[in-house]
């Protein structure tokens, strides 16, 4: 399985997640696409917060410290939030749409 980002074709697993990380903006549109998520400001916040995550640690938080991490970012963001942003998880959802790789066990560190 891969995608086609901008006339290339980009290697992803078996699920859809990337290979190797990609911080390409048409790439998180494409891999959005793929996953019926029509991108919102609010998705762009969340991807580029695990793509800093990413960067800083080398792997994405797992759902109970991307929740603590992101509400210190913005006060008030509970996990319907991040729920109703990537319905099928914001810890394994989130990261696949931010082109990044595959998150460690169940959904990061």
């Amino acid at each position: 399985m891969g995608y086609s980002i901008n006339g290339t074709e980009v290697e992803a697993d078996e699920q859809g997640f990337l290979l190797e990380p990609l911080y390409d903006d048409e790439a998180v549109r494409v891999i959005a696409q793929a996953e019926n998520i029509s991108l919102t400001d609010a998705h762009w916040e969340v991807v580029n917060y695990l793509r800093e995550e990413y960067r800083e640690h080398g792997h994405t938080p797992n759902f109970r410290n991307m929740l603590k991490g992101f509400a210190e970012i913005h006060p008030g963001v509970d996990s319907k939030y991040l729920y109703d942003l990537f319905p099928i998880g914001p810890a394994k959802q989130g990261p696949k749409v931010a082109a990044l790789p595959q998150p460690l066990g169940k959904g990061g560190y």
